[in-house]
């Protein structure tokens, strides 16, 4: 049953993506083999998703039919406690929390940035060739602006195309403790290479300043400079601007990480959502201890409504997520706390229901 529900579940996800998708792909060219890879790589960050639920319409299907038919009484006659009837259950709870860990660290990662990598060489191929964009403009994003405040580097560029690699109209201040800015390398065109080590820029300008008064001191120009101590990397720059839900756990750890060392208000949204995902690793224990209560009692009148009221604590939880994300955006409560309050909410909640189970 689980099976089968986690299949619906991720078929009615693939009527999502097709709806969602579909028309873009067709646009930017996309035809046979590729927009079905592009569907297929996509499908399994949809499937941490439907576990959770999954297991709640299955557990509820399969402990309601035993209940039913008298089942659970029999067990229970015959010297059974309820704790030994529901370890398999519980058992299997703990595997669907170690499989939620291994996909959202390792499976959805993956699936969130090759179908964005993808997506995007569609749309670099359709700029170049339907459009016929210049290559510096191919996947162009432009005012690109990052502060790396543990090296002491602003960096700026007029435009950064993620076809070519490179940035275009480029300026990188060096500054003091004080953030007093020391020295700015400008150039028309820059890149990192990682072979050397580091950025190369070309047909630019090293201008130095007296950090007391901000007074240039020197202007040299260059046609080609390579920094061997700058090491920022461009995909963590063009990510500042992303929507959370849009980026990987990994992403997302270092988006964090940076944003932190900035002290940047851009935190909270994506520090809820990283340890969200970590926290919904425990969901299926809690859509466990939730569903058995319901199932396994029912209600004498009608068992639906035992199934209804489980459903509707499930999604109760996602009010609970929403409201803590609301207010960890607005600076009341800690990211963490905020990612793993809804969790601790909801397992209260099915603690109080299993300690009334008769």
């Amino acid at each position: 049953m689980l099976g089968l529900v986690l299949l619906a579940c991720c078929g009615l996800m693939l009527v999502q993506v097709l709806l969602d998708d579909f028309r873009q792909l067709r646009e930017l060219g996309a035809r046979g083999a590729v927009f079905w890879r592009y569907v297929g790589v996509k499908l399994p960050s949809y499937v941490a998703i439907a576990l959770p639920f999954a297991l709640l319409v299955s557990l509820l299907y399969t402990l309601g039919k035993l209940h039913r038919a008298n089942e659970l009484t029999a067990m229970r006659a015959a010297g059974v406690g309820f704790a030994r009837m529901m370890a398999p259950v519980w058992g299997v709870g703990i595997l669907c929390c170690g499989l939620s860990w291994w996909l959202n660290t390792t499976v959805v990662p993956w699936a969130v940035e090759e179908s964005r990598a993808l997506g995007d060489e569609l749309e670099f191929r359709h700029q170049s060739t339907a459009r016929a964009l210049p290559a510096d403009r191919v996947g162009a994003v432009f005012s690109v602006a990052f502060d790396n405040p543990i090296e002491r580097r602003m960096w700026f560029f007029n435009r950064y195309s993620k076809a070519a690699q490179r940035g275009y109209g480029v300026s990188v201040s060096v500054l003091d403790p004080q953030r007093r800015e020391t020295s700015r390398v400008t150039a028309a065109e820059a890149w990192l290479d990682p072979a050397r080590g580091g950025w190369v820029f070309r047909r630019g300008r090293l201008l130095e300043f007296a950090a007391e008064t901000g007074e240039l001191t020197a202007s040299q120009p260059f046609e080609e400079r390579f920094e061997a101590g700058f090491h920022e990397d461009p995909e963590l720059m063009l990510l500042i601007d992303r929507k959370a839900t849009s980026l990987s756990l990994w992403e997302l750890r270092d988006l964090v990480g940076q944003l932190e060392a900035e002290n940047s208000p851009k935190l909270a949204a994506y520090a809820v959502r990283y340890f969200k995902l970590i926290a919904d690793t425990l969901g299926p224990l809690i859509v466990i201890a939730i569903a058995i209560p319901f199932a396994v009692t029912g209600v004498r009148v009608n068992p639906a409504v035992g199934v209804s009221k489980s459903i509707g604590l499930f999604f109760l939880y996602y009010i609970f997520n929403s409201a803590a994300t609301a207010l960890a955006t607005k600076g009341i409560l800690e990211p963490l706390v905020a990612a793993w309050l809804p969790n601790g909410g909801m397992a209260l909640i099915a603690v109080w229901f299993l300690a009334r189970m008769r």
